[in-house]
């Protein structure tokens, strides 16, 4: 049995670019209503014109300004979201940065952002949805990384939000199962986004796409019930260097 996604709610942290925003497109076209968030109301703007205009006659997106480092604005993200489509199904908190230095030069406020950005900010997605998530037995997803099992040099920042990630998706799902609530993490390799200031070209024809995380994320909510794939690690097949 395939869980049918019609006429589902899907909230996606950091969606209006990258791999949240190749989620959003996805889930689109499966047919569940989308809200993206991310911190400039220009940008909300555009990726939002963009999914309608390629969406699903059935379905359609939203924007929210919103800031996952901030409790209050992630719980009003997700009264909009609500007030819009009075349901939501499916949180997949996506939002991140990197900063990358030696921790001999890596400052505090590079530290803080990155911890407050990719992880309290998963938590306090977590937490504002949490009604919701248990009122519709939904299911949370988390983006990690690789580099939430494997560290590298200049990675202190990155490697510490993301390793904190992986163990705190895993550790909620244990606490929410029992609530009928599903939590999954993906773990991607090198993807082909703009996450760093790269700017993704035909030369990046090797990397995981953002469809294909979108189509990874569709296939979790697809899963029959009794099944709950945890943790996904997902890499390039065939990378021109380690990932």
């Amino acid at each position: 049995m395939m869980n049918n996604l019609q006429g589902k709610t899907a909230f996606v942290t950091g969606g209006t670019k990258g791999i949240g925003f190749g989620i959003a497109a996805a889930l689109l076209q499966k047919g569940v209503n989308v809200a993206i968030t991310g911190r400039s109301q220009s940008t909300v703007r555009d990726a939002i014109k963009k999914l309608n205009e390629n969406g699903n006659d059935s379905t359609y997106a939203i924007g929210v300004e919103a800031d996952v480092r901030n409790m209050e604005s992630q719980k009003e993200a997700v009264s909009q979201i609500v007030e819009e489509f009075g349901r939501m199904d499916f949180v997949i908190a996506n939002a991140g940065l990197g900063h990358f230095a030696s921790v001999k030069d890596l400052t505090l406020t590079e530290w803080n952002e990155t911890i407050e950005t990719n992880l309290t900010g998963v938590f306090l997605t977590l937490k504002a949805s949490l009604d919701q998530l248990i009122k519709n037995k939904g299911y949370f997803i988390t983006i990690s990384s690789l580099a939430g099992t494997n560290f590298f040099a200049n990675g202190s920042a990155y490697n510490a939000s993301k390793f904190g990630v992986t163990g705190f998706t895993q550790a909620a799902m244990l606490d929410l199962r029992k609530d009928g609530v599903k939590v999954s993490t993906i773990m991607p390799g090198s993807v082909a986004t703009h996450f760093n200031g790269n700017e993704p070209n035909e030369e990046d024809d090797w990397k995981i796409q953002i469809e294909d995380v979108g189509q990874i994320v569709v296939d979790l909510l697809q899963m029959h019930p009794r099944t709950l794939p945890s943790k996904v690690e997902v890499r390039p097949s065939v990378p021109k260097s380690s990932s």
